[in-house]
């Protein structure tokens, strides 16, 4: 079973449609509080789930996307939706590819943030390999030092250190099963980029203009692949941008999931 937070309009999801943010790694669905009281406000399903072992979430020492994308359709299934719109940051993106892949028919749409769709090369699959092998040895901390500094702009770093506390707040809550089982289901994540010019619905790529992580050239070749997908690139943003910038990340989600509604 997974712990979630909701909009209030989730409860009870009359028009059957909804909005799901998937999170980073390794996060939690705290990474979403900003865009889930915007969309609050605009009275919007929106359910936040998080990852096994996360904020009271079932753990498990081993899972894939696959299975994870099944138990959210469940979570759907609970609130009533028929059809949402997945957002997905980061490994977030991965997971509402491997939904789509599943369930293309319950997608109104896909929002891709920060994200890739290839499968490792060799070099990142040992590099993430290493990164496991440091976290069983040290713990969250290892997971602090290795991913902190890539997630905001520098400007964030020395400016807003309490959003870059809010961060590490979160990577120091998981536990050592929890960072290490979601970054082996990243390692055996299924190459999406054939299934890119299979997908039908309407797609929105954000990406931070200043992310190192997954470049603005990255989500490029994400949009390109979409047929009909908008990308935007968000200005004085890193990998968080949803966190760094979230005012424009929410003005761009928001006017997709009006335009999504619309039709």
């Amino acid at each position: 079973m997974l712990t979630s937070k909701n909009t209030a309009a989730a409860q009870d999801c009359r028009d059957g449609y909804a909005v799901m943010l998937l999170h980073a790694f390794p996060l939690s669905s705290e990474m979403w509080v900003q865009q889930l009281d915007a969309l609050d406000k605009e009275k919007t399903a929106a359910i936040a789930p998080n990852s096994y072992g996360i904020e009271g979430s079932e753990a498990r020492a081993s899972w894939n996307f696959g299975e994870y994308a099944e138990e959210l359709a469940g979570m759907l299934d609970a609130i009533g939706c028929r059809k949402v719109t997945i957002v997905g940051l980061s490994m977030g993106g991965y997971q509402a590819l491997a939904f789509y892949r599943l369930f293309p028919e319950r997608t109104a749409s896909l929002v891709l943030c920060d994200t890739r769709a290839e499968a490792d090369a060799p070099d990142a699959a040992r590099q993430r390999q290493e990164f496991i092998d440091a976290v069983e040895r040290g713990g969250p901390e290892e997971a602090l030092k290795r991913m902190i500094p890539n997630y905001f702009t520098p400007e964030t770093h020395s400016g807003n250190p309490q959003l870059v506390e809010r961060a590490e707040t979160m990577i120091a809550a998981q536990s050592v099963t929890a960072i290490t089982s979601a970054m082996k289901a990243i390692m055996k994540r299924e190459d999406s980029s054939s299934l890119l010019p299979e997908i039908s619905c309407p797609v929105l790529v954000l990406n931070g203009l200043e992310d190192r992580l997954t470049t603005p050239a990255t989500a490029a070749g994400i949009a390109a692949g979409i047929p009909g997908a908008a990308i935007e690139l968000i200005e004085n943003a890193a990998h968080l941008s949803n966190m760094e910038q979230p005012d424009r990340f929410n003005r761009l989600l928001l006017d997709h999931i009006r335009q999504v509604t619309r039709n």
